[in-house]
């Protein structure tokens, strides 16, 4: 009697998890307060970004959101370690980039890239577009000399310039032209990240447009992995695969871009996204909005709980005696409630 073969089944193969390209934790940047006599400080320190942690990976664009001053700007040029740290780890494809060598810095910064906000002050107005764009590739040694100008024209081609304009200057371009040419100069050095500071906050909102649509066609083409810092919550929403939410120096809220938008769990999310009018009339006049009571607290305070507690409508005591961390799986919110609507429907109802 012969043998039935087994039936045996293939083990399942484990999903590849991709490993982020940048991976940020725990960093803190703190400055000094002057203080009121000669060479001397306040004990107290600004505390611009406390504690943040998050992930980049190749290809992705993590939108960055928050009022003015919540530390967004700082986060960007800590990362590309042009304020000092005073505490926490940035690393990048797998590797701290704490205490790297000169050398190795400059191959770090290599392959992060920063994007401006201002187009009229973030280029030297006495050179020409071309040396503006082949500076980079000179600095870091790409491209032998006699090959650079054909480069030059090739991202100036890339990016919607007319490469027969490379001997002008800036002040000859408009507002938009001058933020591509800061598009083509980090793209110069073929970085894999680039920290996108508000690239478009300066421009028109048709240009906007252009250049975000710009932003990612080259991404696409590419594999650029963006860091995008805006205070627009709809040019984010544009652009963003996820979304991270900063209030006073710390991330209160992450998510991909389509959950947070539909299903925002802390209660600064969702006051900020009740800020944004919609263009249907009648569902403008319906909508709730969710206006934070007092001013944005100082950054130099210390904070034992929730920092957004004092201008919460849903904060106990417990939100003023304890910090609750970045909680979830897909979708972070650093909220003891995880935005409790019942409840806050009854804070409404409450007289302040």
């Amino acid at each position: 009697m012969s043998e039935r073969p087994l039936n045996v089944q293939p083990a399942a193969e484990t999903p590849a998890v991709t490993p982020p390209l940048l991976e940020v934790r725990d960093l803190e940047v703190h400055f000094p307060i002057p203080g009121g006599g000669f060479l001397r400080q306040s004990p107290h320190r600004l505390r611009a970004v406390d504690g943040v942690s998050l992930t980049l990976t190749e290809g992705e664009t993590l939108g960055l959101v928050g009022e003015s001053g919540c530390g967004k700007s700082t986060l960007a040029r800590a990362i590309l370690n042009l304020v000092p740290l005073t505490s926490g780890e940035i690393r990048f494809a797998g590797r701290s980039i704490g205490g790297l060598a000169e050398r190795e810095m400059r191959q770090y910064r290599q392959q992060m890239q920063m994007i401006f906000q201002d187009p009229f002050a973030s280029l030297n107005p006495r050179m020409t577009v071309g040396n503006i764009i082949g500076e980079p590739m000179q600095i870091f040694g790409l491209h032998p000399p006699r090959d650079r100008k054909l480069e030059v024209m090739r991202l100036m081609e890339l990016v919607g310039l007319n490469p027969r304009f490379l001997n002008r200057y800036p002040h000859e371009f408009s507002g938009g032209q001058r933020q591509r040419i800061g598009i083509a100069r980090a793209l110069a050095v073929h970085p894999k990240v680039i920290l996108c500071d508000e690239p478009v906050s300066a421009l028109d909102v048709s240009i906007q447009a252009q250049v975000i649509n710009l932003l990612t066609e080259l991404q696409d083409k590419l594999g650029l992995a963006y860091l995008f810092i805006a205070h627009d919550l709809a040019v984010v929403r544009h652009i963003a695969d996820r979304v991270g939410v900063m209030y006073l120096g710390r991330l209160v809220e992450v998510a991909p871009a389509a959950d947070l938008y539909a299903n925002p769990r802390h209660p600064y999310t969702r006051a900020l996204l009740s800020s944004v009018p919609t263009p249907d009339p009648q569902r403008e006049r319906r909508r709730e909005r969710m206006v934070p009571s007092g001013e944005v607290p100082s950054p130099d305070r210390i904070y034992p709980g929730c920092r957004f507690a004092d201008r919460c409508v849903m904060a106990a005591m417990d939100c003023l005696h304890s910090s609750p961390p970045l909680a979830g799986d897909d979708h972070q919110v650093a909220c003891f409630f995880g935005w409790d609507e019942p409840r806050y429907q009854a804070a409404l109802r409450q007289p302040r």
